[in-house]
């Protein structure tokens, strides 16, 4: 058996900075999630239907593994990825570095994971790998999915080979920190008007507070668009609080990141962002709540309420990232 010893396998909320977190804290960084999050600019929001999906999916953060490479170039970090065709070489690309006693993350298809309780196709799926044996592979993955779990090395193959959306060619990464890291509450401020920038000013409409604008318009019409609403509906519902969000679609994670950074910096700007995503995050959870009731009623009042409720979210959320855009000015570091 082989493992990196004095692994920090604790298992947070969201996958990708679950397996940061691991990364990171080997190096000896050890920040919280909603600072990973918050540093790796990773709030966004998307409303993403296409011809080939049965039910339209609401997304709220940047697309995987951006927020890992955001957060390496935030921060300064050595950030190592590979990705092959050939499942030997893919399998050399992570057996080498654990050997070396460096932990490995990865990106794959959680549907063919063993101890993923449901079986549900996500190619954009991470986890952090930090040993192996002859027939298991040693993970760190959520707390939902258990913290510190194992796979088996067969499953672990099928996983990281999968192929279809947002999925990556056996992608492994390490991440090396330099000995004179930038200190991460510099980096508060870029990495904060670096996500309200690209919310406030969506290329496309289906993208930031346009796409929940959209969303708020679109979602009256859910019940037309499935035969089957009590499933549809309660999984599109369950997708935006459990399914690794931190709950109300990443909303919780960064009000929770805007919140820390008020505790280091006096900014009048900050204050009001936090406010406001402190209010968004509720509103979000009651949005989920009215689209579950829809599915299990039948009810296109409960969309209706959904929409209203959308539609707020999207002024509420603008006005944050506008407040959140003109941090720089007037900023000071809080004394300790």
């Amino acid at each position: 058996m082989t493992k990196v010893k004095n692994i920090d396998a604790r298992g947070t909320q969201h996958c990708e900075t679950t397996a940061l977190g691991v990364l990171l804290r080997r190096e000896g960084l050890d920040l919280s999630e909603p600072m990973l999050f918050g540093l790796g600019s990773g709030l966004s929001f998307i409303y993403w239907d296409s011809k080939n999906m049965g039910f339209p999916f609401l997304g709220g953060r940047v697309k995987p593994f951006d927020l890992t490479r955001n957060l390496a170039t935030r921060l300064g970090l050595d950030l190592l990825v590979q990705e092959t065709t050939s499942p030997r070489r893919a399998w050399e690309n992570v057996a080498a570095p654990i050997d070396a006693g460096h932990p490995v993350g990865l990106q794959l298809d959680s549907y063919y994971l063993d101890y993923f309780g449901s079986k549900v196709h996500f190619g954009g799926h991470v986890v952090a790998m930090y040993g192996y044996d002859d027939h298991d592979a040693y993970l760190v993955d959520t707390d939902q999915q258990g913290g510190a779990v194992s796979t088996s090395l067969t499953s672990l193959a099928q996983a990281r080979a999968a192929r279809g959306p947002m999925t990556a060619k056996h992608r492994s990464f390490t991440l090396t920190a330099p000995r004179n890291l930038p200190s991460p509450q510099d980096q508060i401020i870029p990495a904060i008007t670096t996500c309200a920038d690209a919310f406030l000013n969506p290329p496309i409409a289906n993208l930031g507070h346009r796409g929940i604008q959209k969303a708020g318009k679109l979602v009256r019409t859910w019940l037309q668009r499935t035969d089957n609403p009590q499933q549809d509906l309660q999984q599109a519902a369950l997708l935006m609080e459990k399914a690794g969000t931190g709950g109300a679609l990443f909303r919780n994670l960064y009000r929770d990141f805007l919140a820390e950074c008020t505790q280091l910096l006096d900014n009048s700007h900050l204050r009001t962002g936090h406010g406001l995503y402190t209010e968004a995050a509720t509103l979000w959870t009651e949005a989920a709540a009215l689209i579950t009731k829809a599915g299990e009623s039948g009810d296109a009042q409960y969309l209706a309420q959904a929409g209203t409720v959308l539609c707020d979210l999207s002024r509420i959320e603008r006005e944050a990232m506008q407040a959140l855009s003109r941090l720089g000015s007037e900023t000071q570091a809080i004394q300790p």
